[in-house]
């Protein structure tokens, strides 16, 4: 499948908000290449298609990491668009965002699940690595939450504050002919309801994706 990187021009689209541009990352994708890239044609060592994500949205949303204003923490969140925004979740693994609002305003969308499409092989390396001797890891496992996919694309806390849209940027946004299919939406996953947005359908999957991380149940 051919993969054609996202060129700076489409900043103006990541900077929609997140409600806008949740639903606009679906189908589209994510690619790790081994180290700094002079050549945006190269193929990357990883990718994936983006089949589920979430929204948040800053100071409106207690849920964001941004709701109490910024820190050294979440300061990649406050713009520009475009940017990875990459966080240590639970003590346990990292989870990326994209970061999509106007410099200065905070908004991101959390990338829950890939399709993978290249480079599964260091996609099993990277998450077989902590997990028992012998076993190996189903190919709709690799990517299917924010913290598999980290691990499986290798990225990491060095990652925080790439710019997607640069031609020399280690990980990248891209595009195939593979577009969305069905997409719904729905609550987003694990958030705590003692927040008020809990309830708000800020997370979207393409439906019947065997890769989605959380599928309704039948």
């Amino acid at each position: 499948m051919e993969i054609r990187l996202l060129e700076r021009r489409a900043r103006a689209q990541l900077g929609a908000g997140p409600l806008e541009v949740a639903p606009y990352l679906i189908g589209k994708v994510l690619v790790a290449y081994e180290g700094p890239v002079e050549d945006a044609g190269r193929v990357g060592a990883a990718a994936g298609r983006i089949v589920e994500v979430e929204a948040y949205l800053g100071a409106e949303d207690p849920a964001s990491h941004a709701f109490r204003g910024q820190t050294e923490r979440n300061r990649t969140m406050f713009g520009p668009p475009g940017l990875l925004y990459v966080y240590f979740s639970y003590g346990m693994h990292y989870c990326c965002n994209v970061v999509c609002q106007p410099p200065g305003t905070a908004g991101a969308v959390l990338i829950r699940a890939l399709e993978p499409l290249a480079g599964l092989e260091e996609m099993r390396a990277r998450r077989s690595a902590r997990r028992t001797a012998g076993t190996t890891v189903r190919d709709t496992d690799l990517c299917s939450g924010p913290g598999k996919l980290c691990q499986a694309l290798g990225i990491g806390p060095s990652d925080d504050g790439t710019d997607l849209l640069s031609p020399t940027s280690r990980i990248r946004l891209g595009e195939a002919d593979d577009l969305a299919r069905d997409v719904r939406r729905g609550p987003r996953i694990g958030i705590s309801q003692a927040h008020t947005t809990a309830g708000e359908h800020w997370r979207w999957w393409e439906a019947g994706n065997g890769h989605v991380s959380v599928r309704p149940r039948a």
